[in-house]
C-alpha cells in the first residue's frame, strides 16, 4: 500500500470531523503506518496543548490505516477498546502517529500507537488498541 492510497482510505471511510483534523498518511510498511496531524489552534486545549480527543481520534485512525495495510487493503473494521496514556503535551508542532500492528488475526487486530510531537524529545502518548475486522 502507498501513502496515496492511505490518504484515499481516509478520504472514503472517514467521518467529516475526523477529515478536519487535517490527518495525512507520511509512510506506510507490512505493518505499520505513520500519519501526521498538523498543528491547529483549534485543536488546542486551555493551556496550548492539543487536546487528547484529538490525539485519540489520531491513534485510532492511523490503526485503521495499519491494519489496511497488513492486510493489503481496507476492508470494514470497528474499534474494540483503546487504552491512551498521556505523557507530555504538545504545544505548536505537528503530531506523527506510528502505529504498529502487533498481531493480525482472522477476526481481530492488535496495535501498538506511539504519538511524538515532530522534533520533540519522546513521546506525548502511546495507545493500544483491538479492532474487530469486519469484513
Amino acid at each position: 500500500m502507498t501513502p496515496e492510497e492511505g490518504d484515499a482510505i481516509l478520504k472514503d471511510n472517514f467521518a467529516p470531523w475526523v477529515l478536519d483534523l487535517g490527518l495525512s498518511v507520511e509512510e506506510v510498511g507490512q505493518s505499520h503506518a505513520l500519519l501526521r496531524l498538523p498543528w491547529s489552534d483549534r485543536l488546542a486545549r486551555q493551556g496550548g496543548g492539543i487536546s487528547g480527543q484529538a490525539l485519540m481520534a489520531a491513534a485510532d485512525t492511523a490503526t485503521v490505516i495499519a491494519i489496511s495495510s497488513a492486510r493489503g487493503g481496507f476492508v470494514p473494521m470497528t474499534t474494540v477498546q483503546q487504552s491512551t496514556t498521556f505523557q507530555r503535551p504538545v504545544t505548536g508542532a505537528d503530531v506523527l502517529i506510528e502505529a504498529r500492528v502487533t498481531k493480525l488475526g482472522r477476526t481481530l487486530a492488535f496495535a501498538d500507537i506511539t504519538l511524538s510531537a515532530e522534533g520533540g524529545p519522546g513521546p506525548a502518548a502511546r495507545a493500544s488498541t483491538v479492532y474487530a475486522l469486519l469484513g
